[in-house]
């Protein structure tokens, strides 16, 4: 099911708000190139290379499903601490494909990494061989369909010579737009900031609309700074902020073979450096990045295959985190609620029983549950003030906000997740058609 520019300025989803894109502009050490590989019936663009001409420090984040695509083994085996370049496809999610699919990604690292050294050349004073293995891949699309190679292999060097070394808002649109599947729009977000007195950008991209719950990160999403940044200090900053960002979101509660989220540092600004994560010059950095990543995963929910509705769960004054994580998640992927939010429903009851069946020890008595600001239970029953009329007036918001204390503690939790429509079905009953 191909998606376009078309059915993304015809997009009928209600959350308009996620429709409004930042001035991306060009991040000095990042360069992109968007091509057709007929991958799709409908041609689009398909394939998306980053091209980094002088390598970059890099850390990801991968899916921890017991089954995962050939792509991510690819990224696993490759030791090298500097990339070049990011090959990401669509269509083919290159998963359950066998020794086919891995030796693709060899062949295809081999073809790029030896016309790119051939850019080198052409481009650069002092040009470097770019290696196969300082190639990594993002793979997104259906699984089990032999991997292919040949349409692939056959759009590199087209790929390589439409490289475009200044980006602008169009070219960042196109990269996102390319790496798209069932989104219904491209996804898209930037912050800056500084390290003591060098500003800083982070601009980031990201697909995803179905399967989508976390154990990891649920999606792609790549995150680009021109910050001179260790791979060990990437690592423990996209670990740290992943837990409240692309590991808070849920659309259906399954969890892919492919997700993965990166992280690419270009080292082109000139701030000092930075050895520890705990450095106050690198606070900034750290807020800005939790920013980045909130944004593009709110921009998955809100684009959640067939979503009518935004819907944030707080869990707060819990005992631990991970307490207030399992009752947030056992809400955001109760089908009952979110078909209760679809249809406009206030049936309350369903999140109590969520609550009830998330395995956390809890006094009834003692939880609050407001739909927005308003009280609809507490000490263990309807609350006095509440008349079911406000809740159906509060579930026709597009935004929906569910706000659960239960009074045990002191620590919160935020999913976010979308309603469950009839549109999901009918989106996933013709995925590949």
């Amino acid at each position: 099911m191909g998606v376009n520019f078309t059915n993304f300025f015809t997009s009928k989803s209600k959350n308009k708000r996620m429709m409004e894109f930042q001035d991306l502009e060009h991040v000095d050490g990042v360069s992109i190139s968007t091509v057709s590989a007929n991958l799709y019936e409908n041609q689009r663009d398909d394939l998306v290379m980053f091209y980094f001409r002088d390598g970059v420090n890099y850390a990801s984040v991968y899916t921890q499903s017991k089954i995962i695509s050939e792509n991510i083994k690819w990224n696993l085996n490759q030791k090298t601490k500097r990339i070049y370049s990011l090959i990401v496809n669509t269509r083919n999610a290159n998963c359950f494909t066998g020794k086919q699919g891995y030796k693709s990604l060899e062949k295809i690292a081999e073809l790029a990494s030896e016309k790119l050294s051939e850019k080198q050349k052409i481009d650069e004073d002092h040009p470097k061989k770019i290696k196969s293995k300082e190639i990594i891949f993002g793979c997104t699309g259906t699984i089990g369909e032999t991997f292919p190679e040949e349409k692939i292999k056959s759009k590199i060097t087209d790929l390589i010579e439409k490289i475009k070394y200044t980006q602008n808002k169009y070219i960042w649109m196109k990269a996102a737009l390319g790496i798209m599947t069932t989104d219904t729009e491209p996804k898209l977000a930037m912050e800056e900031c500084f390290i003591g007195n060098c500003k800083i950008k982070i601009y980031g991209i990201a697909k995803g609309s179905g399967m989508i719950h976390p154990n990891m990160a649920t999606t792609l999403g790549y995150i680009f700074t021109d910050a001179n940044l260790s791979n060990n200090i990437l690592k423990k900053l996209l670990k740290k902020n992943i837990s409240t960002t692309f590991n808070a979101i849920s659309c259906d509660g399954d969890t892919s073979t492919n997700d993965m989220v990166s992280i690419f540092s270009t080292g082109k600004a000139k701030h000092n450096v930075i050895n520890n994560i705990n450095d106050e010059k690198i606070k900034e950095f750290d807020l800005a990045l939790n920013k980045v990543l909130l944004n593009l995963a709110k921009r998955v929910v809100a684009d959640g295959e067939g979503a009518s509705k935004f819907i944030e769960i707080k869990v707060q004054n819990a005992k631990s985190e991970n307490d207030a994580k399992k009752i947030a998640f056992s809400v955001a992927n109760s089908p009952l609620i979110k078909t209760a939010i679809s249809g406009e429903d206030p049936n309350w009851g369903r999140i109590i029983m969520a609550i009830g069946k998330s395995g956390v020890p809890i006094n009834f008595e003692k939880i609050l549950l407001k739909f927005g600001n308003i009280p609809v239970v507490q000490n263990g029953k309807v609350h006095n003030n509440y008349n079911e009329d406000q809740g159906y007036d509060y579930m026709k918001n597009e935004y929906i906000k569910i706000n659960i204390d239960i009074s045990n503690g002191s620590k919160s939790f935020i999913a976010y997740t979308m309603d469950l429509t009839k549109n999901y079905i009918e989106i996933n009953g013709n995925y590949r058609s």
